[in-house]
């Protein structure tokens, strides 16, 4: 059993099957069926899209700029599937590996007064991130609708055609300004995204191994038919 199996479920193969999770258990409540080519299968048989966008700040951009963009913004509006919606998640900067690296910094010092001075930033960035440091992620979400109309009516088929309808996306928000994340491995970002969504708190303090990722081939972004 991979991770994927193990947090969603064992029917991560082929088509949707019957639900057979006992009673009580995670995958019985989990909404989520399973994660193919970067694309969520909830157990209502949905197909949901998330991409993840860098921001810009649209107020420092000249005022020529900014009608392009609104012109471009209006024309990703009319292409956008039925189902879209934008998301902001705001939460505490977590400063942990800031923290650590400067840390090892401190260790290494020679200088006296250097270190201190990386204490001093120490002591200051451990302050900012208890009360002020806020981070914001923006996503774009969509799902499979009947117009898209895939190859074939099975579950990779569709997960194309919903890539395809992302990439189309992607160039309108790029002409935008906007840049959306693509990460190497789709079905591991989408992964660690719904941890952190579903366990909030345990996520902060317990990141998803990497070398799990390493020795498990399938949750690498592969899909096994």
């Amino acid at each position: 059993m991979n991770l994927k199996e193990l947090l969603l479920g064992s029917h991560v193969k082929g088509d949707i099957a019957q639900d057979t999770s006992y009673q009580g258990s995670i995958q019985r409540w989990l909404p989520i069926h399973s994660i193919v080519d970067g694309v969520v299968i909830t157990k209502d048989k949905r197909f949901i899209k998330i991409l993840e966008v860098l921001p810009l700040n649209f107020y420092l951009k000249p005022e020529s700029e900014r009608e392009t963009i609104i012109a471009s913004y209006a024309a990703f509006l009319k292409i956008a599937p039925n189902t879209l919606q934008v998301q902001v998640i705001t939460q505490k900067a977590d400063m942990s590996g800031y923290i650590k690296r400067m840390e090892g910094y401190a260790q290494k010092e020679d200088t006296p007064e250097c270190q201190s001075m990386i204490e001093d930033n120490l002591i200051k960035i451990g302050e900012l991130g208890q009360s002020h440091a806020m981070t914001h992620r923006f996503f774009i979400i969509f799902q499979y609708e009947p117009q898209m109309r895939p190859l074939q009516p099975t579950a990779k088929s569709i997960a194309k055609r919903v890539n395809e309808e992302a990439d189309t996306l992607k160039r309108y928000l790029d002409y935008c300004g906007l840049e959306v994340l693509e990460p190497r491995y789709a079905d591991n970002s989408v992964l660690e995204l719904l941890y952190e969504r579903i366990c909030k708190t345990t996520s902060r303090r317990t990141k998803l191994p990497a070398g799990v990722f390493d020795m498990i081939t399938r949750v690498h972004g592969i899909y096994v038919d």
